[in-house]
């Protein structure tokens, strides 16, 4: 994707699913961006984030292992690791919004929306809220334009992102 779409930065997608690269490979560039070192980027969070705080012990849902101790890497590490460098945050898909059905009553999980993580009033070094995308699964035309217009924001061709009292497009 680099340079086909007109007048909007070059893109690097780093996608599990999609990626060439893996193991650690796959992870460098996420490591990077973790230490200053890869920027800007806009960070796309899909499923709903679990409540590491609240067990004794182990994780719920883990991401790569640490460079240092092997041990896997909790997904609520990246995000917090991730979110402070961000240009943009998006929520893609109702549990990663919302917390989905995994945010019910008695999960023990304790699994919550990316907003209720982060906190509703979060906002990037751009001055971005959280970007949520509802839906199950989030309809693909929605991810993309709202992708397009984030990085035509980027570009300065577009104005900040309208976002009801959701954080929704709309």
């Amino acid at each position: 994707m680099f340079g086909a779409l007109p007048w909007v930065p070059k893109i690097r997608l780093h996608n599990p699913f999609l990626a060439f690269e893996v193991g650690d490979d796959f992870l460098a560039s996420f490591y990077r961006a973790a230490e200053g070192k890869l920027s800007p980027y806009i960070l796309v969070v899909e499923g709903s984030v679990p409540n590491e705080r609240n067990k004794q012990e182990g994780y719920w849902a883990s991401f790569g292992t640490d460079r240092v101790t092997g041990q896997p890497i909790p997904r609520c590490d990246w995000i917090d690791r991730l979110a402070p460098g961000a240009w943009a945050i998006v929520a893609a898909g109702t549990c990663a919004t919302y917390g989905g059905i995994h945010a019910m009553q008695g999960n023990p999980t304790g699994a919550m929306g990316l907003p209720d993580y982060l906190g509703w009033q979060w906002k990037s070094g751009a001055g971005i809220p959280i970007v949520c995308i509802p839906g199950c699964p989030a309809q693909p035309d929605n991810i993309t334009e709202t992708l397009l217009y984030l990085l035509n924001q980027s570009a300065g061709r577009a104005p900040m992102i309208p976002l009801d009292d959701a954080l929704f497009t709309g």
